[in-house]
């Protein structure tokens, strides 16, 4: 966080010239299930606003001037599926939103390639030819290297290292300039057990006893992951690191699997202002970066007060009975979380 502005202290406010790109286009990068102007949803009042810090002016998003700043670079998203929405965003962003056929589709220079069977690559790599800046992603839901204890078993279980970052972040890292993380949504034993996750420490299953929680487990990684990158930049000297904060949940009267909801449509219902002094809403992220030079993208608070903004329960084939009040709307929030990030960059 540069000492002289405070980010995520500040208010929504209205403006007539958002969203940054239409909803009905982007059909390049966007994922049907995301574009809300593709389902029933009947208001998107959340669209038209900007964050606005409160010491501090955002200067207005413009593609060719971040291209220009990013020439001959690349911005690496590696995350959850939040994080993919926030790199979703920052390609309809760039391109406006608008058919870019120049754009460069160069996921094989980093093994992105769908696999036999799979629904989707692990991420995906583009490249801006005029400029020769890349935008990826990558899928990494926990951020620590994951490895099947059996190649030859589809069933088996896989080694989660807690204390090893993912072996594509440590392949890669010397081809990034600007890298942003993001975990937290996976760190659960529903989700551990669904992908047969088991935790490793030291190249062995850990002892019960030292992660009763699976917060605990989720926190010694973040720390892991930030202490093996803040080595790295003495080695990596133009590279900028920056971790998200958590995009909160909102789900009310039970959660995602229990009849949870989210069916506000009013922007800032519940107030428009962050008045917060220093600490950030997400204490695991601030406490791994203390002391380290990776910069925090804090936006856990701000997006806290859009709980009007999620995919509550439209899709694209209709209104469904459950609700999704953990992804967003695109257009929408994610492009704040962007804004955010270039004008930190």
């Amino acid at each position: 966080m540069d000492s002289f502005c405070n980010y995520a202290k500040g208010r929504w406010v209205a403006d007539t010239r958002r969203p940054l790109y239409s909803g009905f286009g982007c059909k390049q990068w966007l994922s049907p299930m995301w574009s809300c102007r593709l389902t029933q949803r009947p208001n998107f009042l959340f669209e038209g606003y900007r964050w606005q810090p409160e010491n501090y002016d955002v200067p207005e998003f413009d593609p060719s001037a971040f291209l220009r700043k990013m020439q001959n670079k690349t911005i690496a998203f590696i995350g959850d599926s939040l994080g993919r929405q926030q790199f979703q965003s920052l390609m309809c962003m760039v391109t406006g939103g608008d058919e870019s056929p120049e754009v460069e589709n160069v996921g094989w220079e980093y093994g992105l390639v769908k696999a036999r069977g799979a629904i989707r690559p692990d991420g995906w790599a583009y490249t801006f030819p005029k400029t020769n800046t890349t935008i990826l992603y990558y899928w990494s839901a926990s951020l620590c290297d994951l490895e099947p204890l059996n190649i030859t078993d589809p069933l088996t279980n896989i080694a989660m290292h807690l204390d090893r970052p993912s072996a594509f972040l440590r392949r890669f890292l010397y081809k990034f300039d600007v890298l942003v993380l993001n975990t937290g949504h996976h760190w659960n034993q529903g989700k551990l057990n669904a992908n047969r996750w088991v935790m490793h420490v030291d190249g062995k299953p850990s002892k019960d006893k030292q992660f009763r929680e699976v917060v605990d487990a989720k926190n010694f990684t973040v720390y892991n992951v930030v202490r093996w990158l803040d080595s790295q930049l003495v080695s990596h000297p133009r590279l900028k690191v920056f971790f998200r904060t958590l995009s909160p949940r909102h789900f009310a009267n039970g959660d995602w699997n229990s009849g949870g909801s989210c069916d506000n449509t009013v922007p800032l219902r519940g107030g428009s202002e962050v008045v917060q002094e220093g600490s950030s809403s997400d204490p695991i992220v601030e406490g791994a970066l203390n002391g380290t030079k990776i910069k925090m993208l804090d936006i856990t608070a701000i997006s806290q007060l859009r709980d009007e903004a999620h995919m509550s329960r439209y899709t694209s084939s209709g209104i469904s009975n459950s609700s999704d009040c953990l992804h967003w709307c695109l257009p929408g929030i994610p492009d704040t979380w962007n804004e955010l990030l270039v004008a930190q960059i």
